[in-house]
């Protein structure tokens, strides 16, 4: 890409420069679980609505029905022209997506990535860790998902109950990706600094932040500074107000560590790519934060 000062600005190009390029850090299917509005007329589905509504969806703000079938999702895939789709498990004490459920929905198509999910507390310490074994080098899962602020009592990333599952996805090579962000139940566990302990004591783990600790904007961006090795993935909170620090940090030292994700189904993955040309990075940091730093993290690391 140029860095020409008066090449055509990102907001003047089309978002198919980037088919078949872009990889979404961050988008599920509707027919995966209620909460992501896989059945109509019920709470869950009115809150997914309510949700697009908050972020900024232009037009139907259910557009997501389109994928409450297998077919479906695929298709909203291929029509944004993704090169990948990161499909995320959860396991907290509310929500439990299974990693064999992951593993059935991406298993065979070459656009769709897994991400696996544990909770120790809920499985116990080898349970979780014999589960990331299986989930990593059986389901061939890219990644492991925990979530600490949402378990029952809500926790801190750097509570000692993790350090084995940060130490096991080391050991395999995998990133840690950790769900943060304003739907925290208790907001006090959307806080960035005890990542901080975490990324110290594993200099080698590339440790995902998904929702970018978002709206503690600035404090996030101090502990991806401090840390190379922390990835920021504002997903769908990059469109709303108090974002922009995050396109400033990345024109800056953040190139390398901020990634692309819609949060589909709470957002229309072609818009969000649309959008995301209109926030001002420069053309060289586009093709990292769309694609070039997924690329890298999803990248299964040599443990020699």
């Amino acid at each position: 890409m140029s860095n020409d000062p008066h090449s055509p600005s990102s907001a003047q190009r089309s978002a198919s420069e980037w088919h078949d390029r872009v990889i979404d850090m961050r988008c599920r299917p509707a027919y995966l679980h209620d909460f992501f509005g896989a059945t109509p007329g019920t709470a869950e589905n009115e809150t997914a609505r309510w949700l697009n509504q908050r972020v900024g969806t232009r037009g139907d703000v259910e557009h997501y029905a389109a994928s409450r079938t297998p077919d479906g999702f695929l298709r909203e895939v291929s029509a944004a022209r993704l090169k990948k789709a990161v499909v995320v498990g959860r396991h907290t004490p509310s929500q439990h997506l299974p990693n064999d459920r992951i593993h059935q929905i991406v298993h065979g198509h070459d656009t769709l990535v897994g991400i696996g999910a544990v909770d120790p507390i809920l499985q116990g310490t080898q349970g979780a860790l014999d589960e990331i074994e299986r989930a990593v080098s059986t389901l061939g899962l890219a990644g492991i998902d925990i979530e600490p602020g949402f378990g029952e009592p809500a926790r801190f990333a750097d509570d000692p109950a993790y350090f084995p599952v940060y130490e096991r996805c080391s050991e395999l090579g995998v990133p840690v990706f950790l769900m943060t962000g304003p739907t925290t139940p208790d907001p006090r566990y959307n806080d960035p600094a005890p990542v901080a302990a975490v990324a110290r004591a594993f200099p080698n783990l590339r440790i995902v932040c998904y929702h970018g600790f978002w709206p503690n904007v600035q404090q996030a961006l101090g502990l991806a500074f401090r840390y190379s090795n922390v990835y920021l993935v504002p997903d769908m909170y990059l469109f709303v107000a108090g974002s922009t620090a995050y396109v400033e940090a990345a024109n800056g030292f953040l190139g390398d560590q901020l990634l692309f994700g819609s949060s589909y189904p709470f957002r229309p993955i072609t818009q969000s790519i649309e959008d995301v040309l209109t926030l001002g990075l420069r053309d060289d940091v586009l093709e990292r934060v769309l694609f070039r730093n997924a690329e890298r993290v999803l990248a299964r690391a040599s443990t020699r």
